[in-house]
């Protein structure tokens, strides 16, 4: 076989040092590293390490959708731009390796937003690019860590994800080549190392049932980056989680506050208020609930902004820490100020858990939350009803749909104040 005319990545040392610092949390740092970097590295490289960047950014806070907006306009900035390296030289494979790239984290945030049907096609696009990297030019071995993605999860993934894929018309997978795949490029690859041992920590957590696997992987992607407070929070989450040992939870949790205190953390207020709400959930586990109510005593008083919802989960487990201390009015108190605190979407449901604990107890949410109770639910009976006389109103004019006076007392019924329970 001939050797292609462009072998391997250009200026390839140079992008895994960047990747590396995106990989430290130091965005700001890797945006500078960009910035000098484009040239003499191709800009569309420097292009989809900026959306990788944004999504490490997203990863650090996932519940917020502050960033959606901008990381999928550069997504997209990038794509047509890898697309259109691809048409100018189609036989140049690091064009089509950033055109793949540039896709790459557009799958986990479809992914993270419930949005599966573009994760399939995003899914099979970079299968598509990165096929074409490697008949191209098989030197380039981070691009099988991307196909071997692609042959596992097909295999693994849920019945309604395998039927999805039969109706895209999407190849099948094979579990054992994709994992495979994927051990080889973590082991070969030139940018991909620190990527595929964070994205295979999922793999042996959730299909493979090695949470020690998983575990090692962690702690080695927390010796290169100590900086990113994801890899030693996902230490405690596993440990919570997987090998139920609260003490190493609590211990890793405790960890990540001393980095913070000693400045050696990105994104240090984020980082400082989830470790203490993590320390916080173990110690009330270890039954040290006067411990758990100092730290989330701190959180409270930091009045954080991020991570997504911190205020009112602080105030949810310091409803449980009361709870355990016996101080039921402190409890209550604590509860409704979850609820209060609680952003409009709720992701983590902080409003059903707490008003659920105060119905174990017996209490009833506070007379400012039963207010916004009514009041939500007034908005959905008045959003309902006039989706209700728009029916109407289509109806007289000839189009389908249930008869105008049937939709009046479908309408009436919507307004009428439900039955107080």
């Amino acid at each position: 076989m001939a050797a292609p005319a462009h072998a391997a990545l250009s200026e390839g040392a140079r992008l895994a040092a960047i990747y590396d610092t995106i990989l430290q949390a130091r965005f700001d740092r890797a945006g500078q590293q960009l910035a000098q970097g484009c040239p003499p590295a191709p800009s569309e490289a420097c292009k989809s390490l900026s959306v990788v960047a944004l999504w490490w950014q997203i990863v650090l806070d996932p519940n917020s959708r502050v960033l959606d907006n901008h990381f999928e306009r550069a997504a997209t900035d990038a794509i047509a731009a890898a697309a259109a390296w691809t048409r100018r030289e189609p036989r140049r494979a690091e064009a089509w390796f950033y055109l793949a790239g540039s896709h790459a984290p557009l799958v986990q945030w479809h992914v993270l937003r419930g949005e599966r049907l573009a994760a399939a096609r995003e899914g099979a696009t970079i299968k598509d690019a990165l096929e074409r990297v490697l008949s191209l030019d098989p030197t380039i071995e981070d691009a099988h860590f991307g196909i071997g993605l692609y042959h596992y999860y097909a295999d693994v993934a849920s019945l309604a994800a395998r039927i999805l894929r039969v109706l895209l018309l999407l190849p099948g997978g094979d579990r054992a080549r994709g994992l495979r795949e994927m051990r080889e490029a973590r082991e070969r690859g030139e940018l991909l190392r620190g990527e595929a041992d964070y994205q295979l920590h999922w793999v042996y957590l959730w299909y493979e049932g090695q949470p020690a696997r998983a575990l090692e992987l962690l702690r080695g992607l927390d010796t290169r980056y100590s900086s990113n407070p994801v890899f030693l929070q996902r230490i405690a989450e596993v440990q919570h989680e997987y090998l139920h040992d609260h003490r190493a939870s609590a211990d890793a949790w405790q960890a990540l506050i001393s980095r913070v205190l000693a400045g050696q953390v990105g994104a240090s207020r984020l980082a400082e208020a989830r470790a203490r709400l993590g320390l916080a959930s173990e110690l009330i586990d270890l039954s040290q609930p006067r411990q758990a109510v100092e730290q989330l005593q701190i959180v409270i008083a930091m009045r954080p902004l991020e991570p997504y919802s911190a205020q009112a989960l602080a105030q949810l487990e310091l409803g449980s820490a009361y709870d355990h201390l016996g101080q039921r009015a402190l409890a209550v108190a604590a509860y409704n100020a979850a609820m209060s605190a609680a952003p409009r979407d709720d992701p983590l449901q902080v409003r059903r858990r707490a008003r659920a604990a105060l119905a174990a107890r017996g209490a009833t949410p506070s007379v400012f939350e039963r207010r916004r109770i009514g009041f939500s639910s007034f908005k959905y009976r008045y959003s309902r009803s006039s989706r209700l006389a728009i029916r109407a109103h289509r109806h007289s004019r000839g189009n389908d749909g249930p008869a105008p006076r049937a939709v009046k007392s479908e309408t009436d019924r919507a307004l009428k104040k439900p039955t107080a329970r």
